[in-house]
């Protein structure tokens, strides 16, 4: 792959739209960097993790995550205003893949399983981290150092069946502890939900590098 201005390959701004320019060709990683609506993180910060259940769905674009949401075991008075919040994106998703149906995940961890960058085999997948550490990212072309989609932030990576080889690679960050918990939203096509296997990691430092195709 040709070298490409980091502007070309990624968006940032604190409006939704910025989610829209996933669309450019170039285009790896659209991020809209916005805070957590502060009821939301109020209600989610006495919200014990250990207690809930995975969320594992495909949903209706037009339809609501809050059925999901009860059996999990979310509380009421988290449950809607979550509920809310992931409706929304998933529209917005949807409006960006055009799909009817998505696949909706919502998984509490307390360690990645382990620390190398991958990239997604399918088309687009929104990303949204609740609570804990955000999901991590680097530049593959140039080895960029690692960065972050926020807490609270919403990012859609771009995968192999749009763009390959692949721009940008992303990791869930190690935890600092064993109850470090995260509560972290994944929406993909229902099946575009795979990943690629790691990349090898440049040695020396906490850089990544692909694998050369034979």
């Amino acid at each position: 792959m040709m070298p490409v201005r980091i502007e070309r390959l990624l968006t940032i701004d604190g409006d939704r739209a910025s989610l829209d320019r996933i669309a450019h060709r170039d285009a790896a990683l659209a991020i809209w960097w916005r805070p957590l609506p502060e009821p939301l993180r109020l209600a989610l910060g006495r919200l014990d993790l250990s207690t809930i259940d995975d969320v594992s769905e495909t949903i209706d674009a037009f339809g609501s995550v809050v059925a999901a949401l009860r059996i999990a075991g979310y509380p009421v008075g988290v449950r809607d205003l979550l509920a809310a919040d992931i409706d929304l994106l998933l529209r917005r998703h949807a409006a960006l893949t055009g799909d009817d149906r998505l696949a909706v995940r919502l998984q509490t961890t307390t360690a990645a399983p382990d620390d190398r960058f991958r990239a997604d085999r399918g088309g687009l997948r929104l990303v949204c981290t609740y609570v804990g550490p955000g999901t991590e990212w680097c530049c593959v072309d140039g080895q960029d150092a690692i960065c972050e989609v926020p807490t609270g932030a919403v990012g859609v990576f771009k995968g192999r069946a749009l763009l390959d080889p692949p721009a940008i690679l992303h990791r869930s960050p190690p935890c600092g502890g064993r109850h470090d918990y995260r509560l972290r939203l994944t929406i993909d096509p229902p099946q575009g939900c795979g990943i690629d296997a790691p990349r090898d990691r440049a040695p020396g430092h906490d850089r990544y590098r692909t694998l050369r195709r034979s």
